[in-house]
C-alpha cells in the first residue's frame, strides 16, 4: 500500500498533489474545530482544487479515449448532431411544461377572477332602489347565487339593522376593509371571495368560500385546484414530543427541506381533493403541477394583505383539451400537422444518424489501411500497397501513399548521402577551426584577439596573428562567396600567409636585420592566389606588423574594409592601399605606417559586420559600429566582440546570419 502511495504521489501534477494535501488538511480541521472559519476557507480551497482535478481527469481520459480515429469521429458526431437533438428535445420539452403550467395557471386564474368579479352584481342587487321587502329580495338572491357559490354569505347594513344570510352566519365586515372593492381573504386558514359595498346609507358585504372541491371545479376536466398555505404542526411539550392537539388539520402535508421540522405546506383548510387525476391517455401525458402568487386580505387585519399561493395541478392531456376544445377542426388539423413535422423530424435525425454511422465507418476503415501502411513502412517493408477503393480525397490519400512507399527507398537513399555529406563538412569545420589561432599570443606591446562566427558550417573569413622575429603579425581578410569553396581558399590563404611570413624572416635574418615588407608580402600572396585559383576566386585581405620597440605599426590594406583606430574615444579610419587580392596578377601594393599609443584601440572587421540588414532594408553600417566599439572601449575585448555580434543579430531580427561575422581587435596597453 507504501509503494502504491509513493506511486501514484510521483505520477500526479502538482494541482492532484495540493488537493490532496487540502484534503487531508480538511478532515482535519472538520475532526478538530468544526464550523471555525479556517475549516471553511479551507473546505473551500478543497473544493476548488477538486473542481480543477476533475477537469484534468476528464482531459485526459478524452484524450486517451479519442486517440482512436473511430471514438474521435464518434465524439464529434455525438456533440455534433446528437447532443444538439437531445438539447432542442429537452428545451421544447421545458418549453412545453412551462407553457402548459402557465396556461394551465391563467386560465384557472382567469377564471377566478371572473367569479370574484360576478359578486358585484350580487351586491348591486342588494344596494338597488327602496324595497318594501328587502328581507324577500335578500333571499331570493342568496339562493340564486348560492347555486354558483356554494356556502355564500350575505351581510346588509342598513339604517342601523344588520340582516344576515344564513341567519347565523357569524362572518361580519372587519374594520378597515376597503368599501367599493373586492378580491380574495383569509380567515381561519381558509380562503374566500369577497364584495364589499356602500351605496344607499348601507354597506353590503358578499362573501363565498374557495373551497379545493369549489376551486377544482370552476373549469370541470382541469384538475386539482387549491391554495396552499403553511401549516403549523404544534408545539412539542418539556418532553420534546409535539401536542396533537395544536396540529391544525391538514390533508397530504409534506415536509420542505430547510424549513424546521414543525412547519408543513398544505391545501388551505385541509379539504380533501375533488378527485383523483384524470388517467393518462399515453406514456408521455405527465401530471404537471405550478401555482401563482396573487394578494389575500387577512381577515382578521383588513388593513393588511398576504400573497396567496394558488395551485394547479393536471395532466398535459387536459389542458391540451381544454385549449383545442376552443378551436374545432382547425385545432385538429393543426395537432395533425404537429405530428406529421415531429415524425418527419424523428425520420431526418434517424437517416442521418446512419449516414454519420456510415461515413464514419468509411473515414475509419481507410484511415485503419493508412495505419496499417505505416507500420509495414516502420519494419522497412517499402513494398507494400494499401488497397484504393472509390474515387474521393480518401482514395486519392490512399494513392499518394503508394506513390510515397515506392519512391520512399530512393528518398532513404538522398537522405543518407545528404548526411554523408554533412558528416563531411563537420570535419571540414573541425579541420577549419584548427586553423583559427586558438589562443591570442603572449605579445606585451600589443593585445590581440579574434573571432568568427561563420552563417553556415565553414566560413569564408580569416584572420590570423603570429609572433615573427620579435614581431607581431595580424591579419584578416573576407573570401569572395560562402560555403565549402571560400573555406578552402580561406585554408589556402592562411598556408600562404604563414609561408611567406618565414621566408619574409629567414631572408630579413640573413639581410640583418632588413625589415618587413608589407606591401612586398601582399604582393607575393595576390600573385600565389592568382595562379592557384580560378579567375571568380579572389579575396579582400588587410596585413600588419607591429614592432613593440618603436611602437610602430606597418600595414597594407588590398581592397579590405578600412579599420578603425579609436583613440581617445575618437574613431580615425585607415587607408586603402591596393586592390582585392588574387583577381589580377600585376596589381601593386602600398604600406602605411602608424605609431599606436597606449590606450589605442584597432578595430578589424568583414562586411558580416557592416552590412547585414534589418527588416526595413537598413543596413547596420559602419557608424553604428564605430559608435559601438567606442562607446565599450573601456571594456573587456572578448565583452566588446560579443556585444558587437549581438548588436548585429538583433538588427537582423532572424536567427540565421546573411553573411560570415569576423571581428578582429588590437588594443595597446
Amino acid at each position: 500500500m507504501k509503494l502504491k502511495l509513493q506511486s501514484w504521489w510521483n505520477r500526479a501534477g502538482k494541482p492532484e498533489r495540493a488537493f490532496a494535501l487540502l484534503l487531508v488538511l480538511y478532515l482535519i480541521l472538520r475532526a478538530a474545530w468544526r464550523d471555525s472559519v479556517l475549516e471553511t476557507l479551507v473546505a473551500f480551497a478543497t473544493y476548488v482544487m477538486g473542481a480543477w482535478v476533475a477537469l484534468r481527469l476528464l482531459r485526459i481520459g478524452l484524450r486517451k479515449l479519442t486517440w482512436r480515429l473511430r471514438n474521435r469521429l464518434m465524439v464529434a458526431y455525438l456533440f455534433i448532431a446528437v447532443l444538439p437533438i437531445l438539447l432542442i428535445l429537452t428545451l421544447v420539452g421545458l418549453g412545453g411544461y412551462m407553457l402548459a403550467t402557465e396556461v394551465a395557471v391563467y386560465m384557472v386564474r382567469s377564471e377566478l377572477d371572473r367569479r370574484v368579479a360576478s359578486l358585484e352584481s350580487a351586491a348591486e342587487v342588494l344596494a338597488g332602489p327602496a324595497n318594501a321587502a328587502p328581507d324577500a329580495v335578500l333571499q331570493r338572491t342568496a339562493e340564486a347565487f348560492e347555486k354558483r357559490f356554494p356556502g355564500i354569505a350575505f351581510v346588509v347594513e342598513e339604517k342601523g339593522k344588520v340582516r344576515r344570510w344564513p341567519e347565523n352566519g357569524a362572518i361580519s365586515a372587519p374594520e378597515h376593509l376597503p368599501l367599493n372593492s373586492s378580491g380574495l381573504a383569509e380567515l381561519d386558514g381558509r380562503y374566500y371571495a369577497w364584495r364589499y359595498e356602500a351605496k344607499n346609507s348601507g354597506t353590503y358585504l358578499v362573501i363565498a368560500p374557495l373551497s379545493r372541491r369549489y376551486l377544482s371545479g370552476m373549469m370541470p376536466g382541469i384538475g386539482d385546484v387549491y391554495f396552499l398555505q403553511r401549516d403549523s404542526v404544534g408545539s412539542s411539550d418539556a418532553s420534546g414530543e409535539i401536542n396533537p392537539k395544536t396540529r391544525t388539520p391538514s390533508m397530504s402535508s409534506k415536509a420542505v427541506p430547510g424549513y424546521p421540522q414543525n412547519f408543513h405546506f398544505t391545501p388551505a383548510g385541509g379539504d380533501a381533493p375533488r378527485g383523483a387525476l384524470a388517467p393518462p391517455v399515453n406514456r408521455f401525458d405527465l401530471p404537471i403541477q405550478w401555482g401563482t402568487f396573487t394578494q389575500a386580505v387577512d381577515w382578521a387585519h383588513a388593513d393588511r394583505t398576504e400573497p396567496a399561493l394558488l395551485m394547479v395541478r393536471a395532466r398535459l392531456s387536459s389542458i391540451l383539451a381544454a385549449i383545442l376544445s376552443q378551436g374545432g377542426d382547425m385545432s385538429g388539423a393543426l395537432l395533425t400537422t404537429f405530428y406529421v413535422l415531429a415524425v418527419a423530424f424523428l425520420i431526418v435525425g434517424i437517416a442521418g444518424l446512419a449516414v454519420g454511422i456510415s461515413m464514419s465507418r468509411s473515414i475509419t476503415g481507410a484511415v485503419h489501411s493508412l495505419y496499417a501502411g505505416t507500420q509495414r513502412v516502420m519494419r522497412g517493408d517499402f513494398s507494400h500497397l494499401i488497397p484504393v477503393s472509390g474515387g474521393d480525397q480518401l482514395a486519392e490519400l490512399s494513392s499518394s501513399f503508394n506513390s510515397m512507399t515506392q519512391n520512399l527507398e530512393r528518398l532513404l537513399v538522398v537522405a543518407k548521402e545528404k548526411e554523408r555529406m554533412e558528416a563531411e563538412i563537420e570535419i571540414a569545420r573541425g579541420v577549419q577551426d584548427q586553423l583559427y589561432p586558438k589562443a591570442p599570443p603572449v605579445f606585451e606591446g600589443l593585445q590581440v584577439l579574434g573571432k568568427c562566427d561563420p552563417a553556415r558550417m565553414v566560413s569564408g573569413d580569416y584572420y590570423d596573428y603570429q609572433l615573427v622575429d620579435g614581431k607581431l603579425a595580424v591579419a584578416i581578410g573576407d573570401v569572395a562567396g560562402k560555403g565549402i569553396s571560400a573555406a578552402l581558399l580561406m585554408a589556402t590563404i592562411q598556408a600562404a600567409m604563414r609561408m611567406e611570413l618565414r621566408a619574409s624572416a629567414d631572408v630579413t635574418a640573413s639581410r640583418n636585420g632588413l625589415r618587413f615588407s608589407t606591401a612586398r608580402m601582399v604582393s607575393e600572396l595576390n600573385q600565389q592566389l592568382y595562379a592557384t585559383t580560378s579567375p571568380e576566386k579572389y579575396a579582400t585581405f588587410f596585413f600588419a606588423i607591429y614592432d613593440q620597440q618603436t611602437g610602430v605599426i606597418t600595414y597594407t590594406n588590398a581592397g579590405h574594409l578600412q579599420p578603425v583606430l579609436i583613440r581617445g574615444g575618437v574613431p580615425t579610419q585607415l587607408d586603402v592601399n591596393g586592390t582585392v587580392v588574387g583577381a589580377f596578377p600585376f596589381s601593386k601594393y602600398e604600406e602605411s605606417k602608424l605609431e599606436l599609443q597606449s590606450g589605442d584601440l584597432l578595430v578589424c572587421y568583414t562586411d558580416g559586420i557592416s552590412e547585414p540588414e534589418n527588416e526595413y532594408g537598413e543596413m547596420f553600417g559602419e557608424e553604428r559600429l564605430i559608435e559601438l566599439v567606442a562607446k565599450n572601449a573601456t571594456r573587456d575585448d572578448a565583452e566588446i566582440i560579443e556585444s558587437v555580434m549581438e548588436a548585429v543579430r538583433q538588427w537582423t531580427g532572424v536567427p540565421e546570419l546573411s553573411d560570415d561575422m569576423t571581428l578582429l581587435l588590437a588594443r595597446r596597453p
